[in-house]
């Protein structure tokens, strides 16, 4: 069975700082591109960047520029979301994704998930 396994998360005060890191199990991340999502809640799961297959080139929301950034470590099997000058809006789960050769946004589309990290961000 494929696993990814997110970890890292945890409790920050506002303006930490927490390295997510997501692991990949059973199947190489070499053709995947990888995505981060997070769920807030009650709120749907939203995603909020990724980075392509070959590492080339990341997308990021909008309201983490500049605060988030993504990489990853294909000798690692491993995925990392940096995050920077963290607001209590940040807080929610996070959930890494892998898609076959392409970064998808869509729930649907994605092959596999995680199980999910939180991180909450106290005033």
């Amino acid at each position: 069975q494929v696993h990814l396994v997110e970890s890292g998360g945890g409790l920050v005060q506002a303006g930490g700082s927490l390295r997510l890191s997501c692991a990949a199990s059973r199947f190489t991340i070499t053709t995947y591109g990888l995505g981060w999502f997070r769920q807030a809640p009650g709120k749907e799961r939203e995603f909020i960047g990724g980075i392509t297959w070959n590492g080339g080139s990341t997308v990021l929301l909008e309201s983490v520029k500049g605060r988030f950034t993504i990489s990853r470590d294909d000798a690692k099997n491993a995925v990392y979301l940096q995050m920077n000058s963290l607001k209590p809006e940040d807080t929610a789960v996070y959930y890494c994704a892998a898609n076959r050769w392409t970064v998808h946004g869509s729930l649907q589309v994605n092959d596999y998930w995680g199980q999910g990290t939180q991180v909450t961000v106290s005033s």
